[in-house]
């Protein structure tokens, strides 16, 4: 190892520390009998990545700050906590049949030959990394990561007292349940998932997370677990742990991964047991722009003058989980303003929005979406946003609200702009009402975006491009997978888009009934995008693969 006052030495001469920091620091050290090496990040001196630098150099290692390093899960996987503890190492990156493992002692034969035997790589190269990011890679990527396991078992072991006696909120309370429970969550923040799914099956407990939109499975458990973590989970979100014949909603709030969440929590009674889905919603996240969102220049131009007019009924229409919500808040953010009386009424209020009033259904109060909506209309509104339209009567009272001039912003599911016409014709609403208050409707998906750090290209046959409308020789991209993106190829999510405005000979149409497919076809000969059409031209931008907008959209 290098000798205390080669490191000095060396920091004095990179100019990292003074010579009279140097002096003080060596006094201290004497003084009180600790380390040079403490005593000067102690004193701020130095910070403890500038020792480990240092200290590589001298060694003749390579050096890795891990504190903004990403590492690649696949082989995080391949080195047992148990030794990645011991021995304070974490896999790094490989090279060919060579593996690079971070070290805070990069001379520990010991531990190379550990990692060497486990991993089955013929060469094992150390790399220097200090001890406060080596600790910081390990609670990331093993503490919540990799102990799922560990803590299952610790569980198991305690399982036997349960048996004789143990009351279900004492079992809650262990630390092994609780661990577990964090264990998912941070996990689930790290992955980037938006739902954690924990669902009974005949013998197991699957646990899936939903990222970018899809769900994969994460790990299991055995059943017998299942009704104590469940029970944690209620205790958290303030549900009643001795109903589990009832659906039960409820709300945790808490700090995770430097992030400030609210978890939405529903449990389900199933043939297994309760189902649980946790919805997870950073309110430190930053609401994206409309520009942000992934719309053509066209359709931001006309969308932005859209949100504009004083009033009319604007629909954002789209499946579960499109983007929707987002949509609105990012329009009402848009045109947000102190000359403006901005209220809504949601289910629930997912982000919390500066000058607007902002209400959340609860039908126990008697608070509706039609209700909320006519008693808005006594708050001296400008813009008005109802989470969503379910019945006749809120869009009755949507329509009575665009009519006497104010704007209004709602969803609807449906699969297209055309179709939601005709589902609010369906739901009873008179045709000329439709027409004299509906002024455009925006229909969207999302879709994953590749991977910046691995995308690459890749090619398909002409037939397949022909089939689809692209061009022949079109670049096309995706991601390849790395441990940036977790090895899935993509990073984020985009919007995929098409606009429906209501001009004089759409409003015709509305008012004549005629079909969803007869309005789509007369938008597009006036020069309106499809979904399809707006996905493929962001496929020709290399932002997302083919096989991603087939997936979301219809074949045309």
């Amino acid at each position: 190892m290098a000798q205390p006052m080669k490191i000095i030495d060396l920091l004095l001469k990179q100019e990292l520390l003074r010579p009279e920091e140097a002096e003080r620091a060596t006094k201290e050290a004497a003084r009180v009998g600790q380390p040079l090496e403490i005593v000067l990040v102690k004193s701020g001196y130095v910070t403890e990545e500038d020792i480990a630098n240092t200290k590589a150099s001298l060694l003749g290692v390579p050096y890795v700050d891990l504190n903004n390093y990403r590492l690649d899960r696949a082989l995080v996987k391949l080195v047992p906590e148990s030794i990645v503890k011991k021995y304070n190492v974490i896999p790094l990156f490989t090279t060919g049949n060579s593996l690079s493992i971070g070290m805070v002692d990069p001379h520990n034969i010991i531990a190379i030959d550990q990692v060497r035997a486990v991993t089955n790589f013929d060469v094992v190269d150390p790399v220097l990394v200090s001890l406060g990011g080596f600790q910081k890679a390990y609670n990331a990527y093993y503490h919540s990561y990799g102990s799922v396991a560990e803590i299952v078992k610790s569980i198991e072991k305690e399982k036997a007292p349960a048996a004789q006696g143990t009351i279900l909120g004492e079992i809650t309370e262990r630390t092994s349940i609780s661990k577990l429970v964090d264990s998912l969550l941070s996990q689930a923040v790290q992955s980037r998932a938006s739902d954690i799914h924990i669902e009974p099956e005949e013998s197991i407990v699957a646990v899936r997370f939903r990222v970018d939109g899809l769900l994969s499975q994460i790990t299991t458990f055995p059943s017998e677990i299942l009704n104590p973590v469940v029970s944690r989970i209620k205790i958290l979100a303030g549900l009643d742990i001795t109903e589990n014949r009832k659906p039960q909603d409820g709300k945790i709030h808490t700090e995770l991964e430097g992030k400030d969440l609210d978890i939405r929590v529903s449990t389900f009674p199933t043939l297994f047991g309760e189902n649980v889905v946790l919805r997870l919603l950073d309110k430190r996240a930053m609401l994206p722009n409309l520009a942000e969102l992934g719309f053509s220049k066209e359709i931001l131009e006309c969308f932005t003058r859209m949100i504009a007019r004083p009033f009319g009924i604007i629909l954002v229409t789209g499946p579960t989980g499109s983007g929707k919500t987002t949509t609105l808040y990012s329009a009402l953010s848009k045109i947000n303003a102190e000359q403006k009386n901005i209220v809504t009424i949601e289910d629930p209020v997912e982000y919390v929005i500066p000058r607007i009033r902002q209400t959340q259904v609860n039908p126990k109060a008697g608070i509706t979406f039609a209700n909320g909506l006519r008693g808005f209309l006594r708050q001296d509104p400008d813009t008005m946003m109802v989470g969503e339209i379910r019945d006749r009567e809120t869009v009755e009272v949507a329509i009575q609200a665009s009519l006497t001039g104010h704007l209004v912003f709602s969803t609807l599911h449906t699969n297209d702009a055309s179709s939601a016409l005709t589902r609010l014709i369906d739901m009873g609403i008179e045709p000329f009402l439709i027409s004299s208050s509906v002024i455009g409707i925006l229909a969207q998906r999302l879709v994953r975006v590749n991977c910046l750090k691995c995308r690459e290209s890749y090619a398909l046959p002409h037939a397949v491009l022909q089939s689809v409308g692209l061009p022949e020789g079109v670049q096309l991209m995706r991601g390849k997978g790395c441990s940036k993106c977790d090895q899935t190829g993509f990073m984020g999510r985009i919007g995929i888009f098409e606009f429906l405005t209501l001009n004089d000979e759409i409003k015709a149409m509305v008012d004549n009934k005629r079909s969803a497919m007869d309005i789509k076809k007369k938008a597009i000969e006036q020069g309106m995008k499809t979904l399809r059409q707006d996905g493929l031209d962001k496929v020709q931008q290399g932002l997302t693969p083919l096989e991603e907008v087939l997936r979301v959209t219809e074949i045309e």
